[in-house]
């Protein structure tokens, strides 16, 4: 609830402009980015049941202080500004921005420990539990995505800005004490939630990526892990560390959870994952500015976001129906096939009647205009003005704003919607194959990465989905115009195929010629196997 209530209040706060929601998302992508190593590495070295305490209760708490805040600006905002010309309010602005980016934070450590490494000593060495309990998840998160903003956007269209931000500190301050409350049930009924492997040391990991790079095959690396003896390193454990150690030990964290990240055996399926948050193929701001400059009404697109929620649900159905029927590795393959072959729809879209594709118009020209040229910023049109969609937006036509009364054989013809429609049915057809090749790659990373560094490699995945989803934003700052828009359509589907192609060759060096042989895997691991987290389900 709170990941969208934060960006309507601070839309709100700053007089209906995206500047602040933007600095928002800007540092939020830029700290997982930098610091996403460093707080896997944190989860790898504390006990299971003081990481998810310490991170739901600063998650929480972040978001209450920062619900309080809200509603002192929203209440005093005209005093504020009033006070050291105006320096005061901007320093309650960048007060907000940072508590909520350290909830982010505390959020993503969460999502670390519970959803990568509880789940996997809970579901033991039963796979298919596992991936019921991944799917069952993800189920959760696809309701909680549309319930979520329903409740927010009620709550600020019959309440106010400060009554929300009242509501939502509230809800956390009751969603902490029974989260934790089950947590510790969970804690309680799972005894080996207690045990967990030593995290291994700065140096350890250090000798460890250094071997990993001579000529072992990966899964000589994933067993060698296992086969540690400490005791060689107790020397070095027992010296004393001096304070420019202290201060490179981030960085040099940094470093070896990247260079661990590259070395392990799923890297190439990690890596397809993250080039999927390259696009500007889903359901958020940029894809529903567009489709406003199209002609649809905020109720068709609502209607739009419930139909891709029911495919998202049926993208973890399918991923349980497959992985029984193919394996885990197949599984992501033929996701991806999926979720490729109906963004083909996406491509077509580009080509249609309707499309504002025109390679002849500069994607800099409209910034150009504002900067360099002094144009005016588009207005607002008047109260009188007829509104037509359910937003309170104007008619658009191919991104122009026309007077609702004005002269209707003056208007140019409505824009067709041949090209918006396959957009979208292939946008939320394509969520059937995402979500499942989600799955695939979470259950992968689950499986294969060692128990010690599960937090440190999962933090570093963060981050690469950060970076990608970053470039896309950075990609649609300098082409934001809608006759750019088919350009970044096909570039994106370009991102999503180079994603899958690395997941093939990754399901190509762990299958080899069985790749196209499906057949249903062995339910149970065998008693005398390697230890569950080093291999995968072929």
């Amino acid at each position: 609830m709170w990941h969208f209530a934060v960006s309507v209040f601070l839309v709100e706060l700053y007089g209906n402009s995206l500047l602040l929601t933007a600095v928002y998302g800007l540092v939020v992508a830029g700290s997982v980015l930098l610091l996403g190593a460093l707080i896997g590495d944190w989860v790898d070295k504390n006990s299971r049941l003081k990481v998810a305490r310490t991170s739901l209760v600063v998650q929480n708490s972040s978001v209450i202080l920062c619900g309080v805040i809200l509603m002192i600006i929203f209440l005093f905002k005209t005093q504020l500004l009033t006070l050291y010309h105006g320096w005061l309010l901007t320093l309650c602005y960048i007060l907000v921005i940072t508590i909520a980016n350290i909830a982010n934070l505390a959020s993503t450590a969460t999502a670390i420990t519970i959803q990568r490494d509880w789940i996997v000593v809970v579901a033991g060495e039963d796979r298919s539990k596992l991936a019921d309990m991944n799917a069952t998840i993800r189920r959760i998160d696809q309701l909680t995505n549309i319930l979520a903003p329903m409740a927010v956007g009620q709550i600020m269209t019959f309440g106010s800005p400060m009554i929300g931000c009242g509501f939502i500190s509230g809800w956390n301050l009751m969603s902490m004490c029974v989260e934790y409350l089950l947590l510790w049930k969970v804690y309680q009924k799972t005894p080996t939630l207690a045990r967990k492997s030593a995290k291994v040391e700065a140096s350890e990991l250090k000798q460890l990526n250094v071997k990993k790079e001579s000529d072992m095959k990966p899964a000589e690396g994933v067993q060698l892990i296992m086969e540690k003896d400490v005791n060689g390193f107790e020397p070095q454990e027992q010296k004393e560390v001096g304070c420019t150690a202290r201060i490179a030990e981030p960085f040099v964290t940094f470093r070896d959870g990247w260079v661990a990240y590259y070395n392990q055996p799923v890297f190439l399926a990690g890596m397809g994952l993250a080039f999927l948050y390259m696009t500007v193929l889903g359901f958020d701001c940029i894809t529903t500015g567009y489709a406003y400059t199209q002609g649809l009404s905020g109720s068709v697109l609502s209607l739009l976001m419930g139909a891709s929620a029911v495919t998202g649900i049926m993208g973890t159905v399918a991923f349980t129906w497959l992985r029984r029927k193919c394996g885990l590795i197949r599984t992501g393959l033929i996701s991806g096939v999926a979720q490729f072959a109906c963004l083909i729809l996406c491509v077509i879209s580009v080509f249609m009647p309707g499309s504002p594709m025109d390679l002849t118009v500069s994607p800099f020209a409209d910034i150009s205009a504002r900067l360099f040229e002094n144009e005016p910023l588009p207005t607002i049109a008047s109260p009188e003005s007829e509104m037509i969609f359910a937003t309170g937006m104007p008619i658009l036509l191919n991104g122009s704003i026309t007077p609702a009364n004005s002269d209707p054989e003056m208007n140019p013809e409505p824009v067709p919607l041949v090209s918006v429609s396959l957009l979208f049915a292939g946008v939320i057809a394509a969520r059937v194959g995402l979500w499942s090749f989600d799955l695939t790659v979470t259950q992968l990373l689950q499986e294969n990465v060692v128990e010690s560094e599960r937090g440190i490699i999962n933090g570093v995945q963060n981050s690469m989905n950060y970076l990608l989803d970053l470039l896309h934003f950075i990609m649609v700052i300098l082409a934001p115009n809608p006759e750019a828009f088919g350009l970044l359509v096909l570039i994106s589907v370009s991102f999503v195929a180079m994603g899958h192609i690395m997941y093939f060759r990754f399901a190509q060096k762990s299958l080899g010629k069985q790749l196209f042989v499906c057949h249903t895997p062995d339910p149970k691991a065998a008693p005398d196997s390697s230890p569950p987290g080093n291999t995968s389900t072929v």
